[in-house]
């Protein structure tokens, strides 16, 4: 049953449970549990089997650690123990005095979030949670929703990843287009090239960043946003309190009041400095031969980077804990292991997702999902013109269905140039730009994706309130991306189907529905 339709039931009943029922552990385990019966074939002793391997791979595989999870893992703990500490310190207070006297508009507030989105490029995950860090005091004072926050966080993150040559990203693409151009013995350019081509024709990037901003400054509230954002204005409750939140140190902890913005400010330049000199770092020790800053990326291990930074945040904050306990007895010693405790614990429910979505993404994978899909392209026979904005649909449905951008890369990028080569060779970049716009769309809706998990995480935000809100904008970029790809398939003037996404936004930014707050500043 595997590379069948029926590969598609689990991740489909998976997300259907999400929406209908708001439990995300319940749901995953639904899904996790019927990716077993497919594999085992409904044999109970099996599915009991197959279900307990798929946990014990992410920790053990091959006979040894597996690594990336466990630092990823370790990495959230750290970050919930730093964020708990910065509290303590009077950092996160004092931060928030500050940028109230400069950030002085909502307005201002999020746009914070929208620009530290942008420059934070290196990696999703890492963007996810820094600009998290920094931004949640400013946006909590100016009774900004966390719903809000996360849409912010989410939409400058893989998006923004996904057209910069110098992150994670860029390199990994760029190493995936190598061996394609030169399938097709393509010479008159290189995989460097084809990526820099193919940034103006990612149309769903093209529509979802600048849409943030329309957002941020025009208020635009679509959905379930502006229930979140009502709440937070009239209430000053910034989420809901009735719901798990991820990342929110809920103890009663102690709080110094001769906090700096310094005492923030330094832990997370710390966490900045550390895990960018450790991808700099891990890239440059595999690289073999000559080390260009491609192939360092190209090599750098992400996950080890994060928990190497998260150490050397989690030194700097300590230091300065141990300077408002001791020097300035400004905290009682004892609160360390308290903030220790409910630093970790705040983190439990992100982890606990996070380990569900990696256990149904393995046995996805097992069932050839990707693969079943991907075939459903190479059947289409269609006029070429329509291929681009199919592959645009298609790599969104196996991105959203398997909660992952980097596997839908790896599975369609081929088959785009495959695609091309049999059909018309000048719309390879084309193709494979709308894979690459695709599989992030899939990518940003999915409830399953860990990159909307860390996202959630980031903004201590609810994941399901995070998903739903963020779907009403996704969905609309997503509408003006198919139009430019259209355009590029029937007419093939990429100046012409950008300006068409550029007018949608235009339109998007003068009639939006603005359902809240009007004359907002």
């Amino acid at each position: 049953m595997t590379n069948t339709v029926f590969s598609l039931i689990p991740p489909i009943l998976a997300i259907i449970m999400v929406i209908v029922t708001k439990r995300v552990l319940l749901s995953l385990g639904v899904g996790i549990v019927s990716a077993a019966l497919i594999l085992a074939e409904f044999n109970l002793a099996d599915t009991l089997k197959i279900t307990f391997d798929s946990f014990k791979n992410l920790v053990v595989v091959d006979g040894g650690l597996n690594t990336w999870n466990i630092y990823i893992i370790l990495f959230l703990l750290i970050l919930g123990v730093i964020t708990a500490f910065i509290s303590i310190n009077g950092g996160s207070q004092a931060f928030g005095d500050w940028a109230m006297k400069r950030v002085k508009t909502r307005v201002g507030a999020k746009l914070v979030g929208a620009v530290l989105g942008i420059i934070i490029f290196i990696d999703d995950y890492f963007n996810a949670l820094a600009v998290g860090q920094v931004s949640r005091p400013i946006t909590d004072r100016h009774k900004i929703s966390r719903a809000k926050l996360a849409y912010i966080i989410d939409s400058t993150s893989a998006p923004v990843c996904v057209i910069s040559p110098v992150s994670s990203w860029g390199a990994y693409i760029i190493a995936l287009l190598v061996p394609i151009l030169a399938a097709h013995q393509i010479t008159e350019f290189t995989a460097f090239s084809a990526f820099v081509q193919m940034i103006p024709l990612n149309f769903y990037v093209l529509a979802a960043i600048p849409m943030v901003y329309i957002v941020a400054v025009r208020n635009i509230n679509l959905g379930g946003m502006k229930e979140h954002e009502e709440r937070a204005i009239k209430t000053g409750q910034v989420l809901d309190p009735s719901k798990t939140i991820p990342g929110e140190i809920k103890s009663d902890l102690a709080s110094s009041k001769k906090g700096k913005v310094s005492d923030l400010v330094l832990p997370i330049l710390a966490l900045v400095a550390g895990t960018v000199g450790s991808l700099l770092w891990t890239g440059y020790q595999a690289v073999a031969g000559k080390a260009t800053i491609l192939k360092i990326f190209e090599n750098t291990d992400v996950a080890k980077s994060l928990f190497i930074g998260g150490m050397f945040g989690l030194l700097v904050v300590l230091l300065l804990f141990f300077r408002q306990a001791g020097i300035l007895k400004a905290v009682p010693g004892k609160v360390f292991f308290k903030g220790v405790t409910a630093g970790a614990k705040s983190m439990l429910p992100a982890v606990f997702i996070l380990i569900f979505a990696w256990s149904i993404s393995d046995l996805i994978g097992r069932l050839e999902t990707g693969a079943y899909l991907a075939g459903v392209v190479q059947k289409i026979d269609l006029n070429i013109a329509w291929l681009p904005a199919i592959l645009f649909i298609i790599s969104g449905l196996m991105a959203f269905a398997t909660g992952t951008s980097w596997g839908t890369f790896g599975i369609l990028l081929p088959i785009a140039g495959d695609i091309a080569a049999a059909t018309d060779i000048t719309i390879l970049l084309a193709l494979m730009a709308a894979v690459l716009a695709g599989s992030v769309f899939g990518d940003h809706t999915s409830p399953i994706s860990d990159t909307t998990i860390l996202s959630s995480t980031g903004a201590g935000c609810n994941h399901i309130d995070h998903v739903l809100t963020q779907l009403p904008y996704a969905l609309l970029a997503a509408g003006m991306a198919i139009i430019g790809f259209l355009i590029i398939g029937f007419i093939g003037n990429m100046l012409l189907a950008m300006a068409a996404v550029l007018l949608l936004l235009t339109v998007f930014a003068l009639f939006g529905p603005k359902l809240a707050l009007n004359g907002e500043k």
